[in-house]
């Protein structure tokens, strides 16, 4: 195209809304004689309720409603949409009725401390949540289990009556008898326990939901701040509230913040429209701080032991790893995906290790429900990789760099299958580790090494490859090999006005990452038209195409490609029609920026306006040819995409206080094809971020007693913008060969060797106090005491 846009940095078409704070936000949204609910969460870890006494509250000012869950009978429980499978899997084929669902309402028995358990309808926001302490419930404490390798133990408390044991399910991927065959074996074998500890999704937003019932149409409006929108108007309508599903609207507005947190369903969707049908008026529910941390899903939460074997010259020949993996008190909607396929499948990373085996024991514990949290599943299996290797590294005595090189997947080899389910599509991974560690000037290590003792600083070096499958799509393999019960392909329905202007309505739900725009980018592209000429629809299922929304790092590589195959069925039909008007052969016909033109004429030309003119009003149509100009397109690709790259980092240790400070940092990324060179590096800086937080400083507290210790900013720590240093970002481009744009997914990838990286460097730093390993998060006083523990 002589006009290009894609893959240009132009600036975001959302943020002038944002930044005029016009933009709407769930909790901007007012409507007439609405009333505000407030929801009393458990504060007992594991009890039986003997009783809820909500009198006081009903009495209180402003109150409407109070109830309980008895009152919430005809609401059904909440269901899990993955079907994993193992030997010891507790799911039944439907999604409805797994055992041990959330109940919208708590009624025999609370398993975590922000269980949902009565709640308060007022006319003010501070009435509602003043109510609240009027709600007297009557525990009878249970003994309590927050470690998910102690709940499976056979003396542990039981949480379930239908899932004996706690064990929600068993899976296992890959050889296990030839792996362990292969490590009795091996001339080197290296062993760690690890532990990747509970985080908690901050968004900078709160989750909220506003309920809406129009007796006279007897059709409900949802609005909630949802990462998929017809995920839970299907959901919904069909398993928890039974409702017909052309009676239900789902608008998400504009979401400050999701990473995962927000693409569940949560038990508040249900009960304001419950709620507002029978009390006859809108209900708002905005969730607090403390709220988010104590019931928003969590993340993480994963202890695994591993093996890894190889040769003394640095092959690696084999690798089992057991994970114990931490659900929650409940599987979340799709909870048991990430410590399953997105964990098990993915612990070779990018390297080729001819006998992987893991095996997943996922466990309920009386901790706030576990689920997909940026870079799910896989920034656990990096971690446990890049740990591994570097652990090995140091065992035969060999540069780290150089076991890498020598193990990844070369160029040649693909597409190649890792033994544990995927199949990697394309790359090259030593580029970008050569590139990444040019970026730190590799190869003066011991020189600066030098420097930073002089000022009483231990410097180290860590090294952070990755491979992380994203652009969730390929529906028969998501049900048939991952369980999901659902689809993923991409969808989208575009409009070419009579005026030439286009509506683009898509599937993807944005919650920051700039969809608008680089839509925008595909569509403008193609067609060849003004990007302003461009609206893009999305986020309320009211006469929009059902649709997935945005996870798993899909939109761009799945939703962009379902774009451009659609812009490209306009233009064939609008090429037809040219033909047509200007009476020469379809052949001879060129386009060219939204112009249609014969070949070799140049002056005969019609434009993109003119044909959508001529098609809306179909006064002269081909024969056989509909009026109008605009498509529904899906797109189900063959394969997910495999993002991959190298983070370098430098870290200085100080020996008196086992401060770590992050001093350098470098990211070599490849997304494929890229869209929008400005967003992809903001989602790349974000990523990073959340990886060096969850390195040094985050972590979910909890004591023996199942109480959450870190439910609010002031004691669950983020690193701060001061804690980090200039990230430098570079790429290496290795096209998607399975879909017509080549891109892959950016989203939330950059963020899995992130962690890793920091420890190879602090154990890097600290190699002659002889530490092979310390958990995250690498606070201060757990480097010191590694450190002293030497001495």
């Amino acid at each position: 195209m002589a006009n290009k846009i894609l893959g240009t940095s132009i600036k975001r078409r959302e943020d002038p809304a944002f930044l005029r704070g016009e933009a709407q936000f769930i909790d901007d949204i007012t409507l007439p004689n609405m009333l505000h609910m407030a929801i009393l969460y458990s504060s007992q870890a594991h009890g039986l309720i003997k009783s809820i006494d909500t009198t006081i509250a009903q009495s209180m000012p402003g109150v409407v409603k109070a109830i309980a869950g008895s009152d919430t009978s005809e609401i059904m429980p909440l269901p899990c949409i993955m079907n994993p499978g193992g030997e010891a899997s507790k799911f039944p084929p439907h999604p409805y009725g797994v055992p041990g669902a959330q109940t919208v309402l708590a009624t025999d028995k609370v398993r975590y401390v922000g269980e949902f358990v009565a709640v308060v309808v007022a006319e003010s926001r501070q009435q509602a949540y003043d109510a609240l302490a009027g709600i007297k419930v009557d525990y009878l404490p249970l003994p309590v289990e927050t470690n998910a390798e102690a709940a499976l133990k056979p003396d542990a408390p039981q949480l379930h009556d239908t899932v004996p044991g706690n064990l929600n399910q068993y899976s296992s991927y890959g050889d296990k008898q030839a792996t362990q065959q292969v490590i009795a074996n091996a001339e080197v074998v290296v062993k760690q326990r690890i532990r990747y500890p509970r985080l908690i999704h901050h968004a900078e937003e709160p989750r909220g939901s506003i309920g809406d019932y129009n007796p006279e149409t007897q059709e409900y409006t949802l609005w909630t701040n949802t990462q998929i929108p017809h995920g839970n108007r299907f959901l919904l309508s069909q398993l928890v509230m039974k409702i017909p599903y052309n009676k239900l609207r789902v608008i998400a507005p504009h979401i400050g913040g999701a990473f995962g947190s927000k693409g569940y369903l949560y038990p508040d969707t249900a009960l304001v429209l419950f709620l507002a049908k029978e009390l006859g008026r809108p209900i708002k529910w905005i969730d607090t701080r403390t709220g988010l941390a104590r019931s928003t899903v969590h993340g993480r939460d994963q202890i695994h032991y591993s093996t890894l074997a190889g040769t003394k010259d640095g092959k690696i020949t084999a690798l089992h790893d057991t994970i114990y993996a931490n659900l929650g008190a409940y599987p979340a909607t799709n909870g048991p995906a990430a410590p399953t396929a997105l964990t098990g499948r993915s612990i070779t990373g990018a390297y080729a290790i001819a006998h992987p085996f893991s095996e997943i024991y996922c466990a309920f514990t009386n901790t706030v429900p576990v689920g997909p949290l940026r870079g799910a599943g896989r920034a656990e299996a990096m971690f446990l990789i890049e740990r591994m290797v570097e652990i090995f590294a140091r065992e035969i005595g060999m540069d780290s760099a150089e076991v890498r090189r020598k193990n990844m997947v070369p160029p040649d080899q693909f597409p190649y299958e890792n033994g544990l389910g995927w199949t990697y599509d394309s790359g090259n991974y030593e580029a970008a580790l050569e590139k990444a560690l040019e970026m730190i000037d590799y190869s003066h290590i011991l020189e600066q090494k030098a420097e930073a003792k002089k000022r009483n600083k231990l410097l180290g070096v860590g090294i952070g490859s990755y491979v992380g499958i994203s652009g969730v799509g390929p529906s028969p393999i998501m049900h048939n090999q991952i369980g999901l019960i659902g689809s993923t392909w991409g969808s989208v329905h575009l409009r070419v006005h009579p005026s030439g202007e286009v509506s683009l309505i898509v599937g993807s739900q944005p919650h920051g990452q700039g969809h608008v725009t680089t839509l925008s980018q595909v569509a403008a592209e193609v067609l060849g038209v003004d990007i302003e000429q461009i609206e893009v629809l999305h986020s309320d299922t009211k006469g929009a195409i059902y649709a997935q929304g945005s996870y798993g790092s899909r939109t761009f590589s799945v939703e962009g490609a379902t774009v451009y195959q659609a812009s490209k069925k306009i233009n064939e039909k609008a090429r037809r029609m040219a033909a047509h008007m200007l009476q020469v052969a379809e052949s001879d016909v060129v386009i060219q920026d939204g112009k249609f033109y014969v070949q070799g004429r140049p002056d005969q030309v019609r434009t993109l306006q003119d044909i959508a003119l001529a098609l809306w009003y179909a006064w002269d149509l081909p024969a056989g040819m509909e009026p109008g100009l605009e498509v529904i397109t899906f797109f189900d690709p063959p394969n997910f995409n495999f993002p991959f790259g190298t983070h370098t980092v430098l870290v200085e240790v100080d020996e008196e206080t086992g401060q770590v400070d992050v001093v350098k940092y470098a990211a070599v990324d490849d997304f494929g094809n890229i869209g929008n060179p400005q967003i992809v590096d903001s989602q790349t800086h974000g990523n990073i971020h959340l990886g060096i937080s969850q390195a040094l400083c985050e972590e979910a507290v909890y004591d023996s007693e199942g109480q959450i210790l870190t439910d609010n900013y002031m004691t669950y720590a983020i690193a701060k913008a001061s804690q980090l240093p200039n990230f430098e970002i570079a790429r290496t481009v290795t096209p998607n060969p399975n879909t017509a744009i080549g891109a892959k997914g950016a989203g939330d990838v950059a963020n899995l060797p992130t962690a890793a990286a920091i420890v190879n460097a602090v154990c890097d730093a600290l190699s002659d106090f002889k530490v092979k390993h310390i958990d995250i998060p690498l606070t201060p006083e757990k480097v010191w005491r590694a450190m002293s523990a030497s001495c």
